[in-house]
């Protein structure tokens, strides 16, 4: 069309015989029109930010930002639960609006934005207030309630009972599909769900048991924001801003940079997988016609599309739904660390400090700790940095200590890990007279040459053992070597005693990748979490 005009034009003013006279004039004039009508056309339309979809849940009793995109300038109005919101689009496009807060609803209503250019406002059907959580980790995260073709890995204890219950038409999560970028990027797929047998199949395990449980202590709609993906840093869900304030997390952004801009120069590497891919694309489709097993995707070499690079989960899956109303985090990492180990925890941190100025209050920020695994590297040393975070206000760990499987990274009893999130979130969020952790440590005492004894906060009356003596106890002297330690029960309190270790220095407790002998908990069940401590005299 364009060109069309282009040539009118030209060819009006050199006295081409094509758009001479009147006849030029008229095609030329009509060339505009029909230039102007698609320009019209490509215009920007009146849209919402990604977690707007139908069935979506508002945030309770909170301010709710809603945004999106139009044309610069065009004026639009918002209108949800009989309150209309004016505003217009900013000279780049961009528009917000700030719901007032809102009492919980499980009455489905609508949210109609109209601009001053749209013929059809844009209408989002059977919304629901009550309670938002954001679920984000890896893959224990990303762990679906069944295992389907995309979540081979999943499916949880009870699968088939536990979908056929799966009827629970208050309770939505919006899925956040996979992306990652090396900048931050305005959308993110993904619709709310209502939750069925079939949707259920694959939501976030850990997302619908403690949506679940949620609904049912509070009687309140909830929605779960699940943005995931496997085998991905702590970095990668960090901003590059807050990373940047660091020097030693500086240098990784660094490093990223320089690695991205080698591939981005390297045509040949580009070329090489465009064509591996291909050929792999072939080979899948052939292997899936004869009911075989699809050979391994080749490598992307693409450093942005590494999980494990600084920033780039971040900037796919959660810059898009900043600052979408939630009431909290709930956060499943550890088991994939890469770069300098020693700044695992800092990672951690800076993440739950960074979001947290996003979202700009101090959001509850609740994780779950490394469930035993016999698989190889320090995951004891990973549990201890986990609970490095809890020095933070607003935070608490999941133990799941007791929950694990000795050959499999993601354990199926995913009820037990989301009913302690929730015990969390009842206890220390909305305020439910409730035990919410088990045993902790208070002190280790030497109590002669050879005992220890260790003082526990127990939470819910005397400490329980499965049913037996203490286990997972070691204690170690001078020479820092451990010995597993026979321990009694009295109240709140195991004395320990390790033959050969004749002036325990150090006591630990299931300090180990697989501890199989660790069984302390409270009389509600909670497992004590792994600890290491110095015996006083």
């Amino acid at each position: 069309m364009i060109i069309f005009v282009w040539l009118a034009f030209r060819d009006l003013v050199l006295g081409r015989s094509l758009f001479r006279g009147r006849r030029g004039v008229r095609l030329l004039f009509l060339g505009l029109v029909a230039f102007a009508g698609a320009i019209n056309a490509v215009r920007a339309e009146v849209s919402l930010a990604s977690p707007f979809t139908d069935h979506l849940v508002l945030q309770r009793e909170l301010p709710v930002p809603v945004w999106g995109r139009a044309d610069p300038g065009e004026r639009l109005k918002v209108r949800f639960d009989g309150k209309t919101l004016r505003t217009a689009a900013d000279a780049a496009g961009a528009w917000r609006v700030e719901l007032p807060a809102m009492k919980a609803s499980a009455q489905g209503r609508e949210l109609v934005v109209t601009g001053s250019k749209t013929k059809v406002p844009l209408t989002l059907r059977d919304v629901l207030v009550g309670e938002v959580w954001l679920c984000s980790g890896q893959s224990n995260m990303d762990f679906t309630v069944a295992r389907t073709e995309k979540f081979y890995f999943a499916g949880v204890e009870n699968e088939a009972e536990e979908v056929a219950a799966a009827n629970h038409p208050l309770i939505r999560m919006f899925s956040g599909e996979w992306r990652k970028s090396a900048v931050p990027v305005e959308r993110v797929g993904g619709a709310w769900q209502v939750c069925t047998p079939e949707t259920a199949r694959e939501f976030s395990a850990i997302g619908y048991f403690f949506a679940r449980r949620l609904s049912e202590e509070l009687d309140v709609p909830v929605g779960i924001v699940k943005l995931t993906f496997g085998a991905s840093c702590a970095q990668a869900w960090v901003r590059r801003e807050a990373m940047a304030t660091d020097p030693r997390m500086a240098a990784e952004l660094a490093k990223f940079d320089a690695e991205l801009a080698a591939y981005l120069a390297d045509t040949d590497k580009r070329a090489k997988y465009a064509t591996d891919l291909a050929a792999w694309e072939a080979a899948s489709a052939a292997a899936k016609a004869k009911g075989a097993k699809a050979p391994r995707a080749p490598r992307n070499p693409d450093p942005e599309q590494d999980q494990h690079n600084p920033t780039v989960m971040f900037n796919g899956m959660v810059s898009p739904v900043i600052p979408y109303a939630i009431r909290g985090v709930l956060w499943y990492q550890g088991e994939s660390i890469t770069g300098p180990r020693s700044l695992f925890p800092v990672w951690n941190e800076l993440l739950i400090r960074d979001w947290r100025s996003l979202w700009g209050r101090e959001l509850p920020f609740y994780f779950v700790q490394l469930a035993a695994y016999g698989g190889k590297g320090d995951i004891a040393g990973t549990r201890a940095m986990q609970a490095e975070a809890l020095r933070l206000p607003a935070t608490g760990m999941a133990v799941a200590i007791d929950v694990g499987d000795r050959t499999d990274v993601h354990p199926k009893n995913k009820q037990a890990v989301a009913d302690r999130l929730a015990r969390l979130s009842l206890a220390r969020t909305y305020g439910r007279d409730m035990v919410d952790t088990g045993p902790e440590p208070v002190s280790a005492r030497a109590v002669n040459d050879s005992a220890v004894e260790v003082a526990f906060k127990s939470n819910a009356g005397a400490l329980r053992a499965g049913g037996g003596a203490p286990g997972g106890f070691e204690l170690a002297g001078a020479d820092g070597k451990f010995v597993a330690a026979a321990g009694t029960l009295a109240g709140d309190t195991v004395t320990l005693r390790a033959e050969g270790v004749a002036e325990p220095r150090w006591v630990r407790y299931a300090w180990a990748n697989y501890p199989e002998a660790a069984n302390l908990a409270n009389a509600e069940g909670l497992p004590a979490a792994p600890f290491r401590m110095d015996v006083s005299p």
